[in-house]
């Protein structure tokens, strides 16, 4: 039985955004369906935030429509389009009370008194700070203020929310608890969310679907776990995940079977996804986890030393230099009784070929 396909809750056809002769945006399509939690990963410069900026209407395309909720938003003012935005800085009114704060957007919509303390109660007690209420944003933590930066977000119930960095100023053990945080409310609530990040991390443990940009593009776009284990281009391979890229020339068997020659030998791999020819330029991506340590040659494998290895908690990661100068990474857990190296070890990096995947080339300059 078919699925029935999810509305959309926000279309961009054909949307591009130039600046005098830059174009910070190309055109772009894309369909963001309702419900869904859709993550915009980049670095600076690659067009996340002035697609954000378009569809939250702080900015109108050079080019093309944008489409909320079945109706044409193109110059509907951003008042109009029915969104929440949560930014990095919290935008909290340092004056006002919790409750203040929270309520704010619920008086200029001129709700009734009871109902905007109905409101306000459901929302604290949705982000679990109802004990907060009665303070001003300064007596409350980081991680406090963006969830109450949340809760004014949702307590008029938005069809869309836009998040821009949210959890950019942060420490590293409050963004993993907001990132949980978020995710909750977002599986509570069932809002469409669009999140804006460079944090690879984040768009992975969030997102129902990353769009990574590139160079004011759509480099890819798919399920976190698609990105990650079927990157299709090198950029994808290196921005999602740590990765070893060994290039090569694509060599095919009388049998279809694919390997990469390469300055480090020649390499088995699955049949890549897109259309490589014979004699064509390639890479090889293997990522670090996929790697291991061996003592002994195997069906895929690199002799080298051992030119570092870098405790990380659970995981230690090695640095292998190969004889060409080249330095493959290899990720390994750490646990109790786990064999020790040492730098200068001579060693070989091996690999099951079926965890290779064949790339094209990363475009020059």
């Amino acid at each position: 039985m078919t699925a029935t396909p999810v509305p959309a809750m926000v279309e961009l056809q054909g949307v591009a955004k130039r600046y005098g002769e830059v174009n910070a945006l190309h055109r772009v399509d894309l369909s963001i369906a309702k419900g869904e939690f859709v993550t915009l990963l980049g670095p600076s410069g690659s067009g996340k935030t002035t697609l954000l900026n378009l569809i939250a209407g702080m900015i109108t395309p050079s080019s093309g429509r944008i489409v909320i909720d079945g109706r044409d938003a193109t110059t509907l003012p951003t008042n109009r389009r029915g969104l929440g935005m949560v930014f990095q800085n919290y935008a909290l009114m340092p004056h006002m009370t919790v409750f203040e704060n929270i309520a704010f957007p619920l008086e200029v919509r001129r709700l009734s008194k009871a109902e905007i303390k109905r409101k306000v109660g459901e929302a604290l007690e949705l982000i679990q700070l109802g004990h907060v209420a009665n303070r001003k944003p300064r007596e409350l933590s980081g991680g406090q203020q963006q969830r109450i930066s949340l809760a004014r977000c949702i307590v008029y119930n938005p069809t869309l929310i836009l998040m821009d960095e949210p959890l950019g100023a942060l420490d590293k053990k409050l963004r993993e608890q907001m990132q949980l945080e978020i995710k909750r409310l977002h599986a509570e609530l069932g809002i469409t969310m669009l999140y804006v990040t460079h944090d690879q991390d984040e768009a992975l443990t969030m997102s129902d679907r990353i769009v990574l940009m590139n160079g004011g593009r759509i480099e890819q776009q798919g399920a976190p776990d698609t990105l990650y284990f079927r990157p299709e281009t090198v950029f994808s391979a290196e921005f999602i995940g740590s990765s070893n890229l060994i290039p090569g020339t694509v060599e095919i068997d009388a049998d279809g079977a694919y390997a990469l020659k390469t300055a480090l030998g020649r390499f088995a791999a699955p049949a890549p996804d897109m259309a490589l020819a014979a004699g064509a330029p390639a890479v090889l991506l293997v990522r670090p986890e996929n790697m291991a340590l061996a003592a002994a040659p195997t069906a895929a494998s690199v002799a080298g030393h051992i030119e570092d290895s870098i405790l990380l908690g659970g995981v230690v990661r090695h640095f292998v230099r190969c004889a060409n100068g080249s330095t493959l990474v290899i990720q390994e857990l750490n646990q109790p009784g786990r064999s020790g190296a040492h730098r200068g070890d001579a060693v070989r990096a091996a690999w099951q070929p079926q965890h290779g995947r064949l790339l094209p080339p990363a475009p020059a300059g």
